[in-house]
């Protein structure tokens, strides 16, 4: 049995973590009548601690692995000028993508209202409360008076942009800064092998939080998690079936069917593999085979890969709702509009590693001041809709390829309706589902 443990997927074992905590959390909650055992020895010590234990180490790494990656991130998009139109525009598509995703997931969560009825409580202090603020204040509270403090605080708008500006500064003069380049690129490493390491603690981790959050609740946690999935699920369908191809046929007038008749297969490979990078091979081939040019594609598509992350933004959005209605905080305006802000920078430098969507979601968590222990309850079942982000996050890359392609006259408008064949050389296989 352990034997079979040590080999499955991460995923999966946070998913065997989440069950065997639930499942736990249940038989205290209903057949565990003595105060002593259920909670001043499990609930409120035992799960207390490996729970504990996992949200601080989550939330260790927040602030230098954003800053790290994000740096690198920009960094890297050293040709954006010599790409010139191709460039912007592809950045500009790709962030008012993201900013509609997190809206979209902030509207679905206030509607449908997946974290009402849990009340949970936290005896806890936030790092940032940014409900009272103006926007006013908050546009200003961007820009970091000391980034050193901003760093020490946690204060993760002020982290991201003062991450940007050394991303932008490093990718100007990277000839003449190889020292300091190579600082960032190995601190980014250096964090990415920490989060694989941390993330190795998870299952043990979840299945404490579970533990102690169902040891309390109950049954009563099944309904805010349920509707939790169903939020997120419907956010991707609408960003997948009704945002991009109304941005095709806004841009293009290309009918968007056909394109999904033909992209569905690179679609599954997305959802089986859970990457957006082992994707791109395919992304590219496919998206050849409709006309758009490989000197566009191999620039979009890699770029989207890192910095189009509109399922993940979606996920952080519907989790904000979530977390504030579970522990009946009131998000203002400021707060929301923080979460915008935050979910569309942390976009730019996700690192490429399992889970990190919520790692970097624990620093949309503090940007508005919601309690990290919240994420436990879904950090279970994040392997599944991690499935259905990635294949939502590669279909934006690619409509949003076929967009600027179109601009750019290099898209051949008959190979994507099918009134001529394309001339392709080498064709990428489709690995078996």
């Amino acid at each position: 049995m352990i034997k079979y443990f040590n080999e499955m997927s991460q995923g999966n074992k946070i998913l065997v973590g989440m069950i065997l905590g639930f499942i736990v959390g249940l038989i205290l909650n209903l057949f565990v009548s003595d105060p002593f055992i259920k909670n001043v020895v499990l609930i409120d010590n035992v799960f207390y601690l490996g729970g504990t234990l996992f949200i601080r180490l989550m939330k260790m790494l927040v602030v230098p692995l954003v800053f790290f990656s994000i740096a690198v991130g920009v960094a890297s998009i050293s040709d954006v000028k010599k790409i010139g139109t191709i460039g912007g525009r592809t950045i500009f598509i790709y962030i008012l993508t993201t900013i509609v995703a997190v809206t979209i997931a902030l509207f679905i969560g206030s509607l449908i209202q997946p974290g009402a009825g849990l009340n949970l409580t936290y005896t806890g202090q936030t790092s940032n409360i940014t409900a009272n603020q103006t926007i006013t204040d908050t546009i200003v509270n961007i820009i970091p008076e000391n980034p050193f403090a901003s760093l020490a605080n946690g204060d993760m708008l002020s982290v991201i942009i003062f991450a940007l500006l050394i991303g932008i500064i490093l990718a100007k003069l990277k000839s003449e800064l190889p020292v300091v380049e190579s600082f960032f690129t190995q601190g980014n490493k250096i964090m990415m092998e920490m989060t694989n390491i941390v993330m190795k603690f998870a299952p043990i981790g979840v299945f404490c939080l579970m533990g102690k959050t169902f040891g309390g609740l109950g049954l009563d946690g099944l309904l805010p998690l349920g509707k939790y999935i169903i939020c997120v699920l419907i956010g991707l369908a609408i960003q997948a079936f009704m945002v991009y191809p109304s941005l095709m046929i806004l841009f293009t007038r290309l009918n968007p069917i056909r394109f999904f008749k033909r992209f569905y297969m690179v679609m599954l490979f997305a959802f089986s593999s859970s990457t957006s990078n082992a994707t791109i091979p395919l992304n590219l081939e496919k998206l050849e085979e409709m006309g758009v040019s490989r000197d566009v594609s191999s620039f979009t598509i890699p770029l989207g890969a890192t910095i189009n992350m509109d399922g993940t933004a979606i996920m952080q959005g519907v989790a904000v709702m979530f977390a504030a209605q579970a522990y009946g905080m009131d998000l203002g305006t400021t707060a929301l509009l923080t979460v915008v802000i935050t979910a569309v920078m942390a976009s730019i430098g996700t690192a490429g590693v399992p889970s990190v969507g919520l790692v970097t979601l624990t620093m949309v968590f503090n940007s508005v001041g919601l309690p990290v222990e919240a994420i436990g309850m879904i950090f279970g079942i994040d392997h599944i809709l991690d499935m259905f982000r990635t294949a939502v996050n590669i279909t934006g890359d690619a409509i949003c390829t076929i967009i600027v392609s179109f601009k750019n006259k290099s898209l051949d408008v008959n190979i994507f309706n099918g009134k001529k064949q394309p001339d392709i050389q080498e064709h990428v296989k489709f690995p078996e589902l």
